[in-house]
């Protein structure tokens, strides 16, 4: 029997939910690819009606799931309304971007003589590929768990979904998936189209099923590499789709500290604090130029940091781990603490930290993700200094440069120098907060995920889709979206991008 915890207070009580077994995971895993057999050949338009259908659901039911989600993560109820909103918005806007079918790449090239000779008609476009296996992760049990960006993305690419729940939010997890699940049942979905599992043992069987075609996987470096190492053994090694750790290092100029030293001291306090520091954006560094700007900077942190009180972690994990993670930042790392905030409340709690180091002695012992309310200030006097902390960085989500009114130059090295480390620069901002859009990339260099593709946005379809080419076709097994004279989408014909009308 699965248990649940009110991290407010650290209260533990049963639930009635039991770990899948591996019996009970092969045959969900198998309903998934008969779902899946049917999807795959159902409409665009379908699938569109679908969507809007869950995120129907979810509305009907708003009250019930925020009351049962702040009970197991103590997020608060203006967070988790404003998450499951953001998880009703993904849904409806995937069915935004299957009506307007420029996702799907319909490219055309006819038959005729080339440069190189004769060549054959070919269509491609992309399609489905499976039954896709969803790991919820702890910090946002609404936007990425169970009624999240991958199961949003993966149902509107024309696959099946098979969810593992997050043990931080079981109860959470359930009532989703029922939600869904009844909400798809009346929109004429097949059986086994949304699935649920529990249990550690049952999402490592999950993914070593061969029914499964793909991973998403958002949660620490240590779970997504143990999920590699079982994908490795499979006969038939699948995509993993992972968001795993992030260090989201933050720039300050000197110019900026000068112009904006206050302002820049709030918005990083708020950004690193935000959700107890429990955001995969979080800013974990922040180089700060040393002089009388910078000095401004690091006091307004330190007294925001010294006067803050405790904040609710997710799981007694998280509080272990970052507890550990200091030891050795402050270890091996070399940095020093300057200031805590006061904890004397009940639940599973961390005090916001602030820590500095001199550039010259910051290395890769100090670059390390701590998950919670925690930064590192890395103290530098030329720009050089920066890049050699930026080289000892893993990768990361973002980056953050702020600054001044009049530095093109400095804005244009650090830029040139930061981008091949990230997949997201925020310039005078910060980088919590992800804007679900057509244009937004949430992916980034290893560790923070190990795909080009982004997980946020529309085009976090493509991670489900692969790509099929049709040579001399007969028109009768062409999809609609590839035969001549279907104008409902874009495609490009012969190198010619045609709009729809």
């Amino acid at each position: 029997m699965l248990t649940t915890t009110d991290p407010t207070t650290g209260l533990t009580q049963d639930t009635t939910i039991e770990v899948t077994s591996a019996a009970q995971t092969a045959t969900i895993a198998a309903s998934a690819q008969k779902a899946f057999d049917e999807l795959r050949t159902g409409s665009r338009q379908w699938r569109a009606g679908l969507l809007e259908a869950l995120a129907d659901g979810l509305e009907e039911h708003r009250g019930e799931l925020v009351a049962v989600a702040d009970a197991e993560t103590g997020l608060g109820e203006g967070r988790l309304n404003g998450e499951l909103g953001r998880s009703q918005f993904q849904f409806r806007l995937f069915a935004e971007a299957l009506r307007e079918g420029s996702y799907l790449e319909a490219t055309i090239d006819h038959a005729g003589d080339t440069p190189l000779g004769h060549g054959p008609e070919l269509r491609r476009m992309l399609i489905p590929i499976g039954p896709i296996a969803v790991f919820g992760s702890s910090n946002f049990p609404f936007a990425f768990s169970v009624v999240g960006g991958d199961t949003a993305s993966a149902l509107a690419a024309g696959n099946s979904v098979v969810i593992k729940a997050h043990s931080s939010h079981p109860l959470t997890s359930r009532l989703s998936f029922q939600i869904l699940a009844d909400a798809a049942t009346c929109a004429g979905a097949p059986d086994g189209t949304i699935n649920l599992i529990f249990g550690t043992q049952a999402g490592r069987d999950l993914v070593a099923d061969p029914h499964i075609a793909a991973v998403g996987f958002t949660g620490s470096l240590g779970a997504g590499e143990a999920l590699i190492e079982i994908i490795a053994t499979r006969e038939n090694p699948i995509p993993f789709f992972g968001e795993l750790s992030s260090l989201n290092p933050l720039v300050i100029t000197a110019a900026a500290a000068e112009e904006r030293a206050a302002a820049i001291a709030e918005g990083l306090f708020g950004s690193f604090t935000l959700g107890a520091g429990q955001f995969c954006t979080k800013p974990g560094i922040a180089l700060l130029p040393s002089g009388a700007s910078g000095d401004a900077i690091l006091s307004d942190l330190r007294a925001r940091t010294s006067a803050a009180a405790g904040m609710v972690l997710l799981n007694s994990r998280i509080s272990s781990a970052l507890t550990d993670i200091l030891g050795r930042i402050t270890g091996e790392g070399g940095a020093r603490i300057l200031a805590t905030g006061t904890n004397n409340e009940a639940g599973i709690r961390a005090t916001p930290t602030l820590l500095e180091i001199e550039a010259d002695h910051f290395t890769a012992a100090a670059a390390e993700e701590a998950f919670g309310p925690v930064l590192v200030v890395v103290r530098y006097t030329a720009l050089e200094q920066v890049f050699r902390a930026i080289d000892v960085m893993p990768g990361s989500l973002t980056a953050t440069i702020h600054h001044g009114c009049d530095e093109p130059q400095i804005v244009r090295a650090l830029s040139e120098r930061i981008a091949p480390t990230v997949g997201r620069l925020v310039f005078n901002g910060f980088p919590t907060g992800v804007r679900v859009s057509w244009a937004q990339h949430h992916g980034g260099n290893w560790p923070s995920t190990n795909s080009q593709h982004s997980s946020v946005g529309v085009s976090a379809i493509r991670r489900f889709l692969r790509p099929l080419a049709f040579q001399d076709a007969p028109e009768t097994v062409l999809p609609d979206e590839l035969r001549e004279g279907y104008t409902e989408i874009p495609r490009r014909i012969d190198g010619v991008l045609v709009v729809a009308p």
